[in-house]
């Protein structure tokens, strides 16, 4: 058994989406969803702290580790999808070469993709003043990091290998709200046919139904939003 403290946040849809390809693929995990109110600070809570140290979300607690011993916090999405992945077998390839490649797009991602839209997306909607250094500074940055997974899927179903993997899922999630973002998908062909070509697969509608992408709301200072980056 596992549990799942959650945030609909794209950070937290990577875990649910995770979940759901397990589910998909017949090696569903036992779990229980803790939801965290971001709103009302319950993830700086002390018993949240001690599961997850930096104070975000997701985090799971896996109550049946591998050995049977204590109860094992995890926190950090990456490290969560990883260790989930290698607990269950799946969508991450036991072949060397695979398995590094997917491993090296999935911290690209949290190191990457995640932290720059996320900062964009930010700066372009719920700052409550306009910063237009910040809002060209990130939407510059994403917009260069889309072309990167871009190239990435030219000629690719998937971002590793021949099968949906822990790369895709971490990334999805993130381009799910490139409008606000700053970003449009007709300048990234492949990545936008990747991206359709996930949205369509059915663990990911389960996933998403009725969510609500945090960066898609209208800025919260009064003037025009800035003008898209070339």
């Amino acid at each position: 058994m596992l549990d799942v403290y959650f945030a609909a946040t794209p950070n937290g849809m990577k875990l649910k989406l995770l979940l759901a390809e397990f589910d998909a693929q017949g090696v569903g995990l036992p779990h229980r969803v803790i939801p965290v109110r971001l709103s009302a600070g319950e993830q700086f809570r002390p018993e949240f702290l001690a599961i997850s140290p930096n104070n975000k979300i997701p985090a799971i607690v896996d109550h049946a580790p591998a050995g049977g011993d204590a109860p094992l916090p995890v926190f950090e999405s990456g490290a969560i999808l990883q260790y989930l992945a290698e607990k269950t077998g799946t969508l991450l390839s036991s072949d060397p070469r695979t398995r590094i490649e997917t491993l090296q797009w999935l911290h690209w991602q949290v190191s990457g993709l995640g932290p720059m839209a996320g900062q964009s997306g930010w700066f372009r909607v719920h700052a409550t003043q306009r910063d237009d250094y910040a809002i060209d500074r990130y939407t510059r940055e994403t917009h260069r990091l889309y072309g990167v997974l871009d190239r990435r899927l030219a000629g690719r179903t998937f971002i590793a290998g021949d099968a949906i993997s822990i790369a895709d899922i971490a990334c999805w999630p993130w381009i799910l709200s490139h409008a606000g973002h700053g970003q449009s998908l007709d300048e990234f062909p492949d990545l936008a046919r990747w991206f359709e070509a996930i949205g369509r697969r059915p663990a990911t509608r389960r996933a998403f139904e009725g969510y609500e992408d945090p960066y898609a709301r209208r800025p919260n200072y009064a003037v025009e939003p800035a003008a898209e980056v070339a």
